[in-house]
């Protein structure tokens, strides 16, 4: 464990943090289940897509040399031989002086070269009652090869169409499905369970008695390990008793989780008994990262299930999760990693600083087509607001007390840009 005087950087808390996890087990799932969570395996594609050459609209198949000349001053008749709806196969092969009705993915057949589309046609109809014609005029010559899609146009057997790690969202499930993907192996989702310590707190829907406030870490937490993909366990607020710091972690040994975060009781306060219970039933590894918001930040495991204490200034709270307990939840899951990457943005406004890596509030915009930002007010980490109004954390590095207006600063984008 470091010591009481020491602040651990913020990079070696991180590989510290890290290093005591691995991906979790490997289960097999229905694939209609299987969207929020992680591939565990790459997926190799088992044939071709498309299977078939097939039309990309509905139309005529053809031989493009017969309508090389087509232009609607002197159309090009064709005898109408069969029609092709999707799903269905042509029994013969395409003369010369033919055409064929044809549906969007319909199997193309044999003899033809190119769809022409029904609106450079006279038989422009789409009415399933519309009688096939004996005859087609076609009023526009069209590139051999155009409107079929070929055979592996999209993907190719023995292709790895989609990694391991990948986090599978709805598209990607809709193409598992088309390629036969019914059943899919996924790394299991972190189970987490979230507590939130101190007197002073009350739920939500409770109310304010004098000297109360409303609990925002543990709903604010819950949400963000959702968000990166794991199973929030809330087990909700305890006062501050050592014998209450007890029962909740026991209860969370309980709940078989695989991480137990709380927030607030890790400092040196008084009344902050978290530390001292892991400490006597566990074990600490660090406890105090050189950050702003967020240095008392505890790590350790008790009964041998990882533990991260992070502060109880919901400000503070919300950065320590973002920077330490994202990864973990993504290495549990295998993700592949997703760190934000971080932006270049001109900074509008000076800022002064202690020297700690600083990750402040701001709001990213473009100005003449160039990214800028901005401090979105008081920086005070129990301030929510001005977190809930900021789009970016603002990265100041350690040693660093003042960077001027204009300087090109990093910024950690919430959201894509």
């Amino acid at each position: 464990m470091t010591r009481d005087t020491e602040l651990l950087d913020v990079s070696e808390a991180r590989r510290r943090l890290l290093d005591h996890f691995s991906p979790l087990e490997i289960n097999k799932i229905p694939l209609t289940a299987a969207i929020g969570q992680v591939l565990a395996e790459p997926i190799i594609a088992p044939y071709d897509l498309p299977l078939f050459p097939n039309s990309s609209m509905d139309g005529f198949a053809v031989q493009a040399l017969d309508i090389e000349k087509a232009d609607p001053e002197n159309p090009v008749w064709l005898r109408v031989v069969g029609d092709i709806p999707a799903g269905k196969v042509f029994g013969g092969v395409l003369q010369s002086g033919e055409a064929i009705r044809i549906m969007t993915g319909a199997v193309i057949p044999p003899g033809v070269d190119t769809v022409v589309p029904v609106e450079v046609t006279d038989h422009y109809l789409r009415d399933k009652k519309f009688q096939l014609p004996d005859e087609v005029q076609v009023f526009r010559s069209t590139q051999q090869g155009a409107n079929i899609r070929p055979i592996g146009q999209d993907v190719r057997q023995g292709e790895i169409v989609l990694p391991a790690g990948r986090r599978i969202r709805p598209q990607d499930a809709g193409f598992l499905s088309m390629l036969g993907q019914a059943v899919v192996p996924v790394r299991r989702l972190p189970r987490v369970a979230i507590f939130s310590s101190g007197d002073e707190l009350v739920a939500a829907d409770k109310p304010l008695l004098p000297g109360k406030i409303h609990d925002a870490n543990s709903v604010m937490l819950a949400g963000m390990v959702k968000q990166y993909g794991g199973v929030p366990v809330f087990l909700g607020i305890i006062p501050d008793r050592p014998e209450a710091v007890m029962s909740i972690l026991e209860k969370a040994v309980a709940e078989d989780v695989d991480l137990i975060v709380s927030s607030a009781g890790v400092s040196v306060g008084a009344f902050d008994y978290i530390r001292e219970t892991i400490e006597r039933e566990g074990r600490l590894i660090f406890w105090r990262v050189n950050m702003r918001p967020g240095k008392p930040l505890a790590f350790g495991d008790f009964r041998d299930i990882p533990f991260v204490g992070l502060p109880g200034n919901p400000v503070s709270a919300f950065v320590g999760f973002e920077i330490f307990i994202r990864s973990v939840i993504q290495k549990m899951s295998g993700m592949l990693d997703e760190q934000r990457q971080m932006w270049k943005a001109r900074l509008l406004g000076s800022i002064e600083s202690d020297g700690r890596e600083s990750y402040l509030r701001a709001i990213v915009s473009r100005q003449d087509g160039e990214p800028v930002c901005r401090l979105t007010g008081h920086q005070g980490s129990g301030n929510l607001r001005s977190l809930v109004e900021a789009n970016a954390l603002l990265f100041v590095p350690s040693g660093v007390k003042y960077v001027p207006s204009g300087a090109q600063v990093d910024v950690l984008l919430f959201e894509p840009w």
